[in-house]
């Protein structure tokens, strides 16, 4: 079994997630952990990349942050393997195909396995073209994770049977960034992922209140939340740990 499954085990998932790198790798750790004292049931750890197509103008300037800082993927995977003396939950990476591509499938995957890396997720990666990646994931015990949009239609059942780890429900159309409200019919769509699969879906983009968490999952099985934690570092820099651990405390509880 996935170890990701046991992120999903106690009830409603928490998962926050941080682009590694901004402002820099110690503050990054740090929220990590205070993340995970506060409630967070799975770890979403971003790899910059310069040109990221699904993000809005929060999360593009926290890649751009951590690149001119100079993040490398290496240095993030000392990053997990640093994490991963005392933090049990799961991680994912979420990045883009080129990043993996240009450091080697086989090797990503590898690095994955050996410091404690459970998934992937490739926003740009179309499912038709999985298989790029996902025999390197499989070889190395590395979930790579579908995502299901408002536009995938008559492709979420596919989607849906095949699915690893989790499946990242995106709740509405655009790139990610907070919104005030979510019109999307999610429950239709989670509707066809309970009839193809008994994996777990977490919903993502634009949620950033208590409010929106526990409405979202109460239709899924978790909530995933990147901008609003991203604006707290932005806002506070080193200083961040402390408030992104509040923040997630207030969010996991709004779950229960």
């Amino acid at each position: 079994m996935s170890n990701i499954a046991s992120a999903f085990a106690g009830g409603k998932a928490f998962i926050p997630f941080f682009t590694c790198g901004d402002p820099d790798l110690g503050t990054t750790a740090a929220c990590v952990r205070a993340a995970v004292e506060n409630g967070a049931d799975l770890i979403e750890l971003g790899i910059p990349f310069s040109d990221p197509t699904a993000e809005g103008p929060v999360i593009q300037g926290a890649n751009m942050r951590a690149l001119a800082g100079g993040v490398t993927t290496d240095k993030i995977f000392d990053l997990v393997r640093d994490l991963r003396r005392d933090v049990a939950v799961p991680m994912v990476f979420m990045t883009y195909a080129n990043v993996v591509f240009s450091y080697g499938a086989e090797r990503f995957a590898s690095a994955c396995r050996d410091t404690g890396v459970d998934g992937l997720i490739l926003p740009d990666l179309p499912f038709e073209e999985k298989d790029e990646f996902a025999p390197a994931c499989r070889k190395y015990g590395v979930d790579l994770i579908s995502l299901v949009a408002p536009t995938s239609a008559d492709r979420i059942a596919r989607i849906a049977r095949e699915a690893e780890g989790f499946l990242y429900v995106v709740s509405s159309l655009g790139v990610t960034g907070t919104r005030s409200e979510i019109t999307t019919d999610l429950g239709a769509m989670i509707h066809v992922v309970r009839e193809n699969t008994c994996i777990p879906c977490a919903i993502g983009f634009g949620i950033s209140t208590p409010e929106q968490a526990g409405k979202m999952a109460a239709l899924s099985d978790g909530a995933i939340v990147g901008s609003a934690i991203i604006k707290l570092l932005e806002r506070y820099g080193k200083d961040a740990p402390e408030h992104v651990g509040r923040y997630v405390r207030r969010m996991k509880d709004a779950l229960a």
